[in-house]
This record gives C-alpha cells, sequence and structure tokens, in this order.
C-alpha cells in the first residue's frame, strides 16, 4: 500500500474510507497529488479521471443520483473547484449527496500573486450543507515567516514539544470537520466542501500510515412523527372529499405496491404523477397537462382539492404550478426528509418521513374512504384526452411531437431513461411511459448543463440499459461529457436536433426575426457526427418517420461501442404542432 506522506491527506482518506465513500471522481491537477495518491493506491475505492471539472462533477452526481450514497470528487486549487459549481447547486435542489475535495494553498499564498490561486474557504456560500475548510498540517522546517500564530522558540526540546501540541490540536480538529461534513452528506443527503491545504512536497509517499482516526461509527437518518400529528392529519383527511396527491421527482421503488393500490382504491383520491414520480398504477393521472391545459374557471374549480398532498422533489409542469397557484387547496402537506417547497405559497405542514415510511404509519389508519366522485370524473376525462391524444398524432407532420411518440414506445424493456432538459422533459411529460422503465432527470436546477454527463455517470453506476434523450443545444452544451473513458457500450443517446432552441419559439414573444433567431432560438447548423468519431460512438441519423422507426429497430442492438441516432426536425412547425395540440384536445 502506498499513502501520501502528509498527514493531512491520509486523514482525507482514511476517513472517506471510515464513511464508506467509495466512489471517487478525480480530475487532474498537482496541488490535489497528495488526495490523488492516497486514493488511487487503495483498492478499496473506485476511482475515475475525468478531465472537465464540470463534467466530472456531473458524472460523479449521476453516480450518487443511482446510489443514494455520497460520491467524491476531488480537484487542483484555483478555479478548478468553481466548475464544479454547476453541479453543487443541482445537487443542492435534488437531495444528493455530492463531496467536494479541493486541494488549496496555504493561507499566506492567497491573494499574493501565487498561480492557480484564489479565495476558497466558503466558496459554494449557502449552496452546500456544511463547510469544513481543514488546517494545514504543521511543517517545522518550513514554518518560520510563514505563520504568525507560533513564537519564537528558543530551545529545540521547547521547540518539539510546541510542534506535537499544535498538530495534535490540528489533527483533531481536521478528524472532527471531515467527520461533521460525511456524516451531514449521508444523514441530510446532499453536497458538502472539504477544503484541504497543502503544502509542498506534493509528491512524497511512504507505505505506512501515521495518522490514527479515532473510530467512528456512521448513523442512520431518524423517521419520528408524533402519534398527536397523525391523528390531526387523519381527521382532515376523514373529511375531505376532494384529495390530490402530486408527485414530483422521486426514487423508483419509494412506496410499497400495496399502498399504491390502497390510494388507487380510494375515489376521493386524485393521484397526479411526473415522468420523473416513478410511481405507477393504471388509475393515476400521468400526463398533468393533458388534464390541466384544456381547463376553464369551472373546470377548475371541479379540480381544486380540499387537501394537497406533494412527494417527491421538483415538478416540471408549469399548468400544474399556476392551476393550484390561483385555486388553493385548504391543506397543503409535503411529505419528505429533507426541504418542502411552499411551490403554491400554502405549505400548511412538512412532514419529515419518507413516502415509504408516511404511507405505512399513515394509511392502516384509515378507517373509511370519503364517498366521492373526484376520482371517477376526472378519469373520465383522461379517457377523453387520451383518446384526442392518439387522434392528434394521426393527422400532423413528421416533427419533435411525432418523434418522442415513436421514440418513447422503443425504450427497451426493464431499462432506464434519463432525460436532458428543457423541451426534451416537456415533451416527455406528455406521453405515458411502461411502469418497467425508470426515469431521471436534473430538476433541482433544471439546467441544460451537465445532463449527458450525469446520464453517463448513472449509467456507470447503475449497470442497467441506458438511454439518455436530450435536445441538441444541451448535448453541445456538454458535449465534454463524451470525453470520458466509462460510458458502457451498451449506453444509447437520441439528440433531436430542431437547430437551436425550439422552445423558445413557444414562449411569448416575436419569432422569425434576425434577433430572435441569433439571441433566443440561436440557430446553428451543428451535427453530432464529428463528435462521434472523435469520441468512439456509433453515429446514426434520421429525419423521417419511416427512418426513425426502422431505425429504432435495431438502435438497442448489443454493440461493442456506445451510439447515438440524431433526429434531425422541422424547426418552424415545431411550435405550432404543439400549441395546437392543446387546443385539439380541449
Amino acid at each position: 500500500m502506498k499513502y501520501s506522506k502528509i498527514p493531512l491527506a491520509q486523514t482525507v482518506v482514511t476517513l472517506c474510507k471510515t464513511h464508506n465513500v467509495k466512489h471517487i471522481v478525480i480530475s487532474p491537477g498537482s496541488r490535489s497529488a497528495p488526495l490523488t495518491i492516497g486514493f488511487t493506491h487503495d483498492d478499496f475505492f473506485e476511482c475515475y479521471s475525468i478531465v472537465d471539472e464540470r463534467c466530472a462533477a456531473f458524472f460523479a452526481l449521476g453516480i450518487a443520483q443511482q446510489l443514494q450514497e455520497p460520491v467524491a470528487v476531488v480537484c487542483t486549487s484555483g478555479s478548478a473547484l468553481l466548475n464544479y459549481y454547476p453541479a453543487i447547486s443541482e445537487a443542492y435542489y435534488s437531495n444528493i449527496p455530492l463531496v467536494v475535495l479541493s486541494a488549496d494553498r496555504p493561507k499566506h499564498l492567497v491573494d499574493i500573486g501565487d498561480g492557480q490561486t484564489i479565495k476558497q474557504k466558503n466558496v459554494y456560500g449557502e449552496h452546500v450543507l456544511y463547510h469544513a475548510n481543514l488546517k494545514l498540517d504543521i511543517n517545522e522546517d518550513k514554518h518560520k515567516g510563514q505563520d504568525d500564530e507560533l513564537p519564537i522558540l528558543k530551545s529545540i526540546e521547547n521547540k518539539l514539544e510546541h510542534f506535537l501540541g499544535l498538530q495534535k490540536g490540528i489533527q483533531t480538529y481536521n478528524e472532527s470537520e471531515i467527520h461533521d461534513a460525511l456524516t451531514v452528506a449521508r444523514i441530510k443527503s446532499g453536497p458538502v466542501h472539504i477544503n484541504v491545504p497543502f503544502e509542498e512536497p506534493l509528491y512524497e509517499t511512504i507505505h505506512e500510515l501515521t495518522i490514527n482516526p479515532k473510530p467512528f461509527s456512521l448513523k442512520d437518518r431518524e423517521e419520528k412523527i408524533d402519534d398527536f400529528e397523525i391523528k390531526s392529519l387523519m381527521d382532515i383527511w376523514h373529511s375531505a372529499k376532494r384529495k390530490m396527491i402530486l408527485v414530483g421527482v422521486l426514487q423508483p421503488n419509494s412506496v410499497e405496491e400495496q399502498w399504491l393500490q390502497e390510494l388507487a382504491d380510494d375515489d376521493s383520491i386524485l393521484v397526479f404523477t411526473e415522468t420523473t414520480s416513478n410511481f405507477h398504477h393504471r388509475d393515476f393521472f400521468p400526463g398533468i397537462d393533458k388534464i390541466i391545459a384544456p381547463l376553464d374557471d369551472e373546470g377548475f374549480k371541479l379540480l381544486q382539492p380540499d387537501v394537497l398532498l406533494t412527494l417527491g422533489g421538483m415538478v416540471v409542469s408549469k399548468k400544474i404550478k399556476a392551476f393550484l397557484r390561483q385555486y388553493k387547496p385548504k391543506h397543503h402537506w409535503h411529505v419528505g426528509l429533507f426541504k418542502a417547497n411552499d411551490t403554491f405559497f400554502c405549505l400548511e405542514k412538512h412532514i419529515k418521513l419518507s413516502p415509504s415510511t408516511f404511507f405505512n404509519t399513515f394509511l392502516p389508519r384509515v378507517q373509511f374512504h370519503a364517498k366521492s366522485d373526484y376520482k371517477a370524473s376526472w378519469l373520465a376525462v383522461r379517457q377523453k384526452r387520451r383518446k384526442l391524444h392518439a387522434d392528434y398524432l394521426k393527422i400532423i407532420p413528421f416533427s419533435d411531437f411525432t418523434v418522442f411518440d415513436t421514440l418513447l414506445k422503443s425504450i427497451p424493456k426493464e431499462s432506464q431513461l434519463q432525460v436532458g432538459n428543457s423541451s426534451a422533459i416537456r415533451y416527455t411529460q406528455l406521453f405515458q411511459l411502461r411502469k418497467d422503465i425508470t426515469v431521471f432527470c436534473n430538476r433541482g436546477t433544471s439546467g441544460i448543463d451537465g445532463s449527458t454527463s450525469t446520464a453517463i455517470g448513472a449509467a456507470v453506476a447503475n449497470k442497467k440499459r441506458t438511454t439518455f434523450v436530450t435536445g441538441d443545444l444541451s448535448f453541445f452544451y456538454d458535449s465534454n461529457a463524451l470525453w470520458n473513458n466509462y460510458i458502457p457500450n451498451n449506453f444509447r443517446i437520441i439528440v433531436i436536433n430542431n437547430e437551436g432552441g425550439g422552445i423558445f419559439r413557444i414562449l411569448p414573444g416575436h419569432k422569425n426575426t434576425e434577433n430572435f433567431d441569433v439571441y433566443f432560438e440561436t440557430k446553428h447548423q451543428l451535427t453530432a457526427a464529428q463528435l462521434c468519431n472523435m469520441f468512439g460512438f456509433e453515429y446514426l441519423k434520421v429525419s423521417n418517420e419511416k427512418d426513425l422507426s426502422t431505425m429504432l429497430e435495431s438502435f438497442y442492438i448489443v454493440s461493442d461501442q456506445p451510439k447515438l441516432l440524431e433526429v434531425f426536425t422541422p424547426s418552424k412547425v415545431n411550435d405550432e404542432i404543439l400549441l395546437n395540440y392543446f387546443k385539439f384536445i380541449t
């Protein structure tokens, strides 16, 4: 075994092992060499080398998204850790445990004109759950003139005693901070930052540890709810004849099947599910916008719930947000271990339990189902909308809309679907996906940056066949994601190329002007062909429905390299087809 000679590096690596932080994504750098040496020479760790720090952080986020346990990213000092920021913010709002281990220079070298040096202390502000700013080890030979806290010592004996005492205090402090940071990442499921200062020399190694951290036992999350609170909720629940459950981003299998059936059996409950909810039953309501969009004031009043129960993370549908903000429920409760977003400006209670624990506790105590025609009436509306949806697909030309219909039906059984942001996830929301497909999307901040990197990280961690569907701007924005030696051969990318940011054509504003084309839609003539050639992807392309259907028949067949299918759609008709869809299904 080989270790860095620096005690602080040994401490960080050893405590990551103690906390079972197994996956380490490393971007190359010199100042971080002591950490890289420690992680890469210990077989406990699964190490990955990703050059681009922004891609590295999203790749790590994809791994953590799947495993639901902390994953570390390691970088050198300077601007390197700033490139982690987009993924850090996504992790913060998506409750994903990401651990940043940033190497730093000693504080006396900050702001004196030294290279690769910035103010790294607390650099992520409020977007991390914990900042651990570690202390530099005492270097007896190099302290002179560099630390004004050290007194001038008159004898070698006193000098040694001083150094030993001071180093012991520093070691205790560093161990405590690292333990706290890694515990927070796991228990509160979010990003933390551990800033690690190193002094040269950086590359010296030894074969035995010189540190002996105190034993530490991993803590589990505690889930408790007061019996009186359950009773107060139950009284409201029993009396409400219109109860709506809205499920945002949620891990697969978060709730047992028996409770899904219990919810479906209650005629006073509507369960609205987003594509990213991974929450399925034949009597639930996916495709929320299909229900909401055509409603008038009378329809909204009939849909308005007495009780709104929300589960999971961010909600994609703008239409359900607008509806619930205007037609507020009498009671809004959110169930979840972490944040409770007051999305509809009427949040009454945050029930700090996982959805599984809540339903295991709550539903067995439901004594009766309120008599109601709430669900039955809206099931009839759902059936009507689905028929009109199918009719519309028969009359429209080849477009983004028809492409999503075709490709979503083609996703292999028992596989994972990763979806890019912007128009890709919004189109996906309009279609009903099979129960055997698990769906993920970076909805924490809803940015187009990092979606490809996240999907690749997820595919590496999950081992399932993974398909990533994305728009052209998002794909090209994150093209360095393909600079990655870990992409499975069964990984598939489908790029919908409508030559720009097509979603902007749906939003208000003047279209078909040079200003719009350049500064909003961002028209381009790029293709993914050259990128696929450079990064070892098999490249395929289509531009009509017949070729798309034919291509998809062989696209998922086992291959000796990952594949990318680029689907070219007509940019000028996509917006009209989507906007007319909501009129057609009224």
